[in-house]
């Protein structure tokens, strides 16, 4: 026998309990972080939360009102997790700061690791787009504050500038990891972290 093709995308679990606005947004969050958002069209989606359009433009409005809505959630959810792996890899502020690998390990081993939603989506639409822009960068600042409010607590003398030196070094983390898929992007990124930490 020849090789087999690629293996199609599977359709994400549906939970029958869930509204048919929780399975579009389900479904269109899974969908979009996988495959793309222009890859992803409105009626794949609804076929596979067993909704209808009017459902859909009902809840959402349109294509893009629930690209935001994904958006929003999914950068809520990250946060989420990524700030409690954060602070629960050490018992004391430094040893949270060293930690963010491990946070991001975990993401990465996760089974279900598609790079940034807010990347991912910027490099599809025109890099004009406010509201983009304005998603993206109210993400960041939210990560920002909990890095700077970590790097105070560990005394350090700079922390907002130490925010914006781990978030590049995150982003970049990300970008990699998604371009290469190698995990030993991770090795390098924990002795670029520990370089940080020294200054």
């Amino acid at each position: 026998m020849g090789k087999s093709g690629p293996a199609l995308p599977q359709e994400p679990a549906i939970s029958h309990t869930a509204t048919p606005h929780e399975r579009i947004l389900d479904v269109a969050r899974e969908m979009f972080c996988r495959d793309g958002i222009h890859a992803t069209g409105i009626d794949r989606i609804l076929t596979a939360a067993g909704a209808s359009k009017m459902t859909l433009y009902g809840r959402f409005g349109s294509k893009e009102a629930l690209v935001r809505e994904v958006l929003r959630h999914e950068g809520q959810d990250w946060r989420e997790h990524f700030f409690a792996a954060v602070m629960q890899s050490g018992s004391t502020p430094r040893a949270r700061l060293e930690g963010i690998i491990t946070a991001l390990e975990l993401w990465f081993n996760g089974g279900k690791f598609y790079g940034c939603a807010f990347m991912n989506a910027i490099a599809e639409h025109a890099k004009g787009e406010a509201w983009l822009r304005e998603l993206a960068g109210g993400h960041h600042k939210l990560i920002l504050t909990f890095l700077a409010d970590l790097g105070r607590e560990a005394g350090e003398a700079e922390p907002e500038l130490l925010a914006r030196q781990l978030l590049l070094l995150i982003d970049g983390i990300i970008a990699a990891l998604m371009v290469s898929g190698d995990p030993s992007v991770l090795d390098i990124a924990a002795r670029n972290l520990k370089a940080i930490l020294r200054h």
